[in-house]
């Protein structure tokens, strides 16, 4: 298909298939800079597992993490791709309201 990448399409929705990945990638959208240990408890996972789910969003290119001092905060690369997919097909909405999902 001409113009479409469908091997970049295919990796931004297997995000979506890991029900682990798209718990953090949504907490994250909600809780900017949170730690490897606020994801873990609020997910109800160990710290080790949110790690490895938080290595391959990284890889992914959905997340960035920023060391401050000895601690890493990790938050959602908000591209436009990545943040349609949270609002328009995830349904995902900020708790100030911002971005209201709209239903047609």
């Amino acid at each position: 298909m001409p113009g479409l990448d469908v091997d970049a399409w295919a990796a931004r929705f297997a995000v979506l298939s890991d029900s682990t990945r798209l718990s953090l990638v949504i907490d994250m959208h909600e809780h900017p800079r949170s730690t490897v240990a606020e994801l873990a408890k609020r997910a109800g996972i160990t710290e080790n597992a949110a790690s490895q789910s938080l290595r391959a969003l990284r890889d992914l290119g959905w997340v960035r993490a920023e060391k401050s001092g000895r601690t890493v905060h990790y938050e959602v690369v908000h591209d436009a791709i990545a943040h349609r997919i949270l609002h328009d097909i995830v349904g995902v909405t900020h708790a100030d309201g911002t971005h209201p999902v709209t239903v047609d």
